[in-house]
């Protein structure tokens, strides 16, 4: 169910009509990112293996639209598979027109040991942590040329920061998406392309608290953030509205981090 959004927040009327595309949109962080790109009046586009919490997501923010509004725009890609990833970008394009940011959201921070870990788990960790960031990247960056400018928006972790154990090649992943951003910032600049890392902290989703969330771990939370309160999908995608709208057009390579003031 798609969470009630506060009227008092922030308006950003540059993303209204805009084409925005987010990867793992479906459930916890990315349907955040979906309903609040949504609820600004942008066309929203977006990827996820979870073909059920897809479709009902679209359904449920595309039902009784007021006229020149856009159904958000669902498809099943795995983003491991490139070519696939590349299909639907075209797909969206052909149906909203050129992507103006890209939420590069999807992930999966699995926990494993070191010594699990074979060179196909390792290739495969990377592949739904970094790789399809990059892919995706590679892939609008001729739409936001055409538009004059646009956002893309990394997601990182503060996990690698933290030196948290347990998933060794997640926090691999998570470190290098600062150094990609980093250097994508720079190559894309001179197009008025922004390139910045939204970091955040433990966000209780639901898949958080049914597989991870214990008691030592709340402990952990609370001993470890500044603020003492559960970090929400609605303020990482917040953070990602800011990102993506005019307001924030000279921002380009920066780490923002959501996080309760942990890392």
């Amino acid at each position: 169910m798609a969470a009630s959004i506060d009227s008092a927040l922030a308006r950003y009327p540059s993303l209204a009509g805009k084409t925005v595309l987010i990867t793992g949109g479906a459930t916890g962080i990315g349907s955040a990112f979906v309903e609040h790109f949504f609820d600004q009046g942008a066309k929203v586009a977006f990827f996820d293996i979870d073909t059920d919490a897809g479709e009902a997501l679209a359904d449920q923010l595309g039902a009784d639209l007021p006229e020149g509004r856009h159904r958000p725009m669902f498809l099943h890609v795995d983003l491991t598979d490139i070519d696939a990833l590349r299909q639907g970008i075209a797909d969206v394009r052909s149906a909203f027109g050129p992507v103006a940011a890209l939420v590069n959201n999807a992930a999966n921070d699995k926990r494993h040991r070191i010594e699990d870990v074979t060179p196909e788990s390792y290739d495969a960790g990377i592949a739904v942590n970094i790789r399809h960031q990059f892919f995706a990247a590679q892939a609008v960056i001729d739409d936001m040329k055409q538009l004059g400018g646009g956002s893309i928006i990394n997601l990182g972790s503060i996990s690698w920061m933290l030196k948290n154990g347990g998933y060794p090649v997640y926090v691999t992943a998570k470190a290098a998406v600062q150094g990609m951003t980093r250097g994508l910032a720079r190559d894309l600049g001179p197009f008025n392309i922004r390139v910045n890392t939204l970091v955040p902290g433990w966000v209780m989703t639901d898949k958080q608290k049914r597989l991870w969330l214990d008691d030592a771990g709340r402990r952990a939370i609370k001993e470890g953030q500044c603020i003492d309160g559960e970090l929400l999908p609605a303020h990482l995608a917040r953070a990602a509205l800011f990102l993506a709208a005019d307001d924030s057009r000279m921002m380009t390579a920066q780490d923002v981090i959501v996080d309760g003031g942990w890392a």
